[in-house]
């Protein structure tokens, strides 16, 4: 009867048994009240050992799909699935607009995907082989050895203590005064947006940020129905002229910025620019909300304080930082820094959510980032990455037809060509030939941007920018010759 019962590898066999006989219970194979064969009857028949098979039974008692009746043996519960009345649904009929809008904003959806052999400049993920996983192991049975249950248990919705403490020290060192702030930890940089937008905006309120910018900030705005404002970048940061006529003359709530490594861009505002930024929002009494996106990829000039730093002890700039786009992604840990009274609310909203970030992952990297390990890493990730960004440059200059390459640094840089060519149209070509990136009109606020796309380096080797730049450029060499035929 039970011939069919196989073992796999990496399990313990006395689960793979119990989840097999319940199996055979719920599907009605076993009866309820049928006699079990004892655990002498039943180690025999399979080959098990009797113990394997005693722990299987008691699971299965303790569950309550069996029930022992002493000097006779185990017998099936009353366990069948009977069906009640069997109804199904239109979901796709029932979905809210905001579901709608999510699927139709989902890009993971909607764009090309990768395909095993092909050479993808689409992410702009750090590289998962420069992980110190040795370090981050002994960071982890260090910290489990200090607190054990603790950090299995339920956490604060402000974050864990000392990684808080740890990330105020860390944004001192950037030159940020505390006085008056707080942190909050978040699910990463998507959640911290969140988050500070139910804080500060309702539907239909106005949110000014750079055009192009980050597509998920995008796809946030616009899943919050908010109106966007987008203002051109110029080579210095965001047109500072344009800025200032869109505060005074739009409805704006708040503004979004993205000044070191701007993604799409990869442009660094200056220190110059940047004060020049906070003075005009200073001026028409409106918030910025700061992405920190990879300021620790900077791979050469002086150090660039964040416009939270610049801003001293003003409390008009809300920061988002995270370390996802240079250690440990998977983590899904980020964080806030703003005025107290602010986070103060924040953390009320995120404790409706979700309660907490998981605190055993916030006490793992604590761990791991106070012993001096993100630094030794970064020095190495930096090298890395560095050779990467010079390489990617001088490839796309040489292999691909532009108009302008941008990229100061980070793991990306973005690419301009003719006002001519559609990115998209080169892009489904380039897919054909087993290369793929992300179009650049993903980024921009009002349409535009047919002509540009965004190239991911994190995870592509010298030669694999070799092979899928030329691919590129051979593909905008064709278009350029029937536009111009």
């Amino acid at each position: 009867m039970f011939a069919d019962f196989k073992c796999q590898d990496g399990r313990p066999v006395y689960l793979q048994l119990k989840e097999y006989l319940k199996k055979q219970m719920l599907s009605g194979i076993l009866q309820p009240g049928e006699r079990l064969p004892s655990t002498r009857e039943m180690a025999t028949a399979l080959g098990l050992g009797r113990n394997t098979v005693i722990q299987a039974y008691q699971d299965l008692e303790e569950e309550g799909f069996t029930q022992t009746v002493p000097g006779q043996g185990s017998f099936v519960a009353a366990v069948e699935v009977r069906y009640g009345t069997i109804t199904e649904l239109a979901w796709d009929q029932r979905l809210t607009a905001h579901a709608k809008a999510a699927v139709d904003l989902d890009i993971e959806k909607s764009e090309l995907k990768w395909e095993r052999g092909m050479i993808s400049f689409k992410s702009i993920a750090p590289d998962g082989a420069l992980f110190p996983t040795a370090d981050f192991k002994r960071a982890f049975l260090d910290r489990f050895a200090l607190e054990e249950g603790k950090i299995l248990n339920y956490g604060y919705a402000q974050g864990y203590r000392p990684l808080l403490e740890y990330l105020g020290e860390y944004l001192k060192n950037k030159g940020v005064e505390p006085e008056g702030k707080a942190i909050l930890v978040t699910n990463g940089f998507t959640e911290g947006l969140n988050l500070v937008l139910a804080g500060i905006a309702e539907p239909g309120d106005g949110i000014v940020t750079e055009n192009p910018t980050h597509n998920t900030a995008l796809k946030i705005f616009k899943l919050r129905d908010l109106q966007i404002y987008g203002v051109p970048l110029t080579e210095k940061g965001i047109d500072l002229e344009l800025l200032a006529e869109t505060l005074a003359t739009k409805p704006v709530k708040a503004g979004f910025l993205i000044p070191s490594y701007h993604n799409p861009t990869g442009l660094v505002m200056s220190p110059e620019s940047r004060r020049a930024v906070l003075e005009v929002f200073a001026r028409y009494q409106v918030p910025i909300v700061e992405d920190g996106f990879n300021e620790e990829l900077r791979y050469s000039g002086a150090h660039v304080a964040p416009l939270l730093a610049l801003a001293g002890k003003g409390n008009n700039v809300v920061y988002i930082g995270s370390f996802s786009k240079i250690l440990f992604p998977g983590l899904r840990l980020g964080w806030v820094m703003a005025d107290r009274d602010l986070i103060a609310a924040l953390e009320s909203i995120k404790r409706s959510m979700n309660i907490h970030t998981s605190f055993l992952d916030q006490a793992l990297l604590y761990e791991y980032l106070k012993n001096g390990s993100f630094e030794k890493y970064l020095r190495r990730a930096r090298k890395v990455y560095r050779a990467r960004h010079e390489a990617a440059i001088r490839l796309a200059t040489a292999l691909i037809p532009h108009r302008r390459i941008w990229g100061e640094g980070g793991l990306h840089i973005f690419v301009e060509l003719a006002p001519k060519l559609n990115a998209r149209q080169i892009l489904a070509a380039c897919y054909r030939r087993g290369v793929l990136f992300m179009p650049g009109d993903l980024f921009y606020t009002d349409g535009g941007g047919a002509n540009t796309f965004r190239l991911g380096i994190g995870r592509v080797s010298e030669a694999e920018m070799a092979t899928g730049f030329k691919i590129i450029g051979e593909v905008i060499s064709e278009f350029e010759e029937e536009k111009n035929a």
